[in-house]
């Protein structure tokens, strides 16, 4: 990761008079340090491994796994982002640094982020996924997936930090078709029933079975809210699918 990155980790930087001193293994003396937080009183969210080999190890790992990763602070604010989550908006690790997730992702549902943010303030520990869509940066393209949510780091440090973890959906499913419309063969399936022909005389017109045509009209049923063939030809007309002016009835 680049240094940018890495210089955004919490508890990194250099050290001041009230860093806690370091042993001569290059661990963090644990005596020194009070509950994750140094003696100046500023919370350090990594706690003993602020600054140790640790820190360095989980950077390198970080790098290296293709699951889109990031650490941010209890309101979204970015602290690290791996390689594989900076390159879904086109940009290098540093450059994510200080964004905040909120702007990046779109929830599905807000309910989903009460629920994070309740458990942050209850200090639960646990994983909170969250249904997200989202712009790609190098086309622009909508895409989807699921950003679990998990408070870590050390629990006497409040609020906790966050560690994001994004599963991306690689094929978004098709829009709904709108209640207004239907399909060409709806549209035809409407014009015959308006004219009174039977359900068998429909599949026969149109090369279906009868099963095939009564789950059309099912379908169309459900996506209108009504219910009978006649309401079903009344509501094609109203919405438009039929012609006010043919007869025989046509599709619009």
């Amino acid at each position: 990761m680049d240094n940018g990155t890495a210089d955004g980790a919490p508890g990194a930087g250099t050290h001041s008079a009230h860093t806690p001193p370091r042993a001569s293994s290059g661990h963090v003396d644990a005596g020194h340090v009070n509950s994750g937080h140094v003696d100046s009183g500023h919370v350090d969210h990594a706690g003993p491994y602020a600054d140790g080999p640790w820190r360095n190890y989980f950077l390198i790992l970080l790098d290296r796994i293709p699951t889109p990763i990031a650490v941010c602070r209890s309101d979204g604010e970015v602290l690290i982002a791996n390689p594989a989550m900076s390159v879904l908006w086109g940009l290098a690790p540093g450059q994510l640094r200080g964004r905040n997730l909120l702007d990046l992702f779109k929830p599905r549902a807000k309910a989903q982020l009460l629920r994070i943010e309740e458990a942050v303030r209850l200090g639960h520990r646990s994983r909170y996924p969250v249904e997200v869509h989202w712009r790609a940066g190098a086309d622009g393209s909508e895409r989807e997936g699921e950003l679990t949510v998990d408070p870590v780091g050390d629990p006497s440090v409040q609020p906790p930090p966050l560690l994001a973890v994004l599963r991306v959906r690689e094929t978004v499913p098709p829009p709904a078709a709108p209640p207004s419309t239907a399909s060409p063969v709806e549209a035809r399936i409407l014009a015959l029933a308006a004219g009174g022909a039977t359900t068998a005389s429909i599949g026969t017109a149109l090369g279906l079975t009868v099963d095939g045509v009564n789950y059309h009209l099912t379908r169309l049923a459900r996506r209108w809210r009504v219910q009978g063939r006649t309401a079903l030809v009344a509501k094609a007309y109203v919405l438009g699918v039929l012609s006010p002016d043919s007869w025989p009835p046509a599709p619009a």
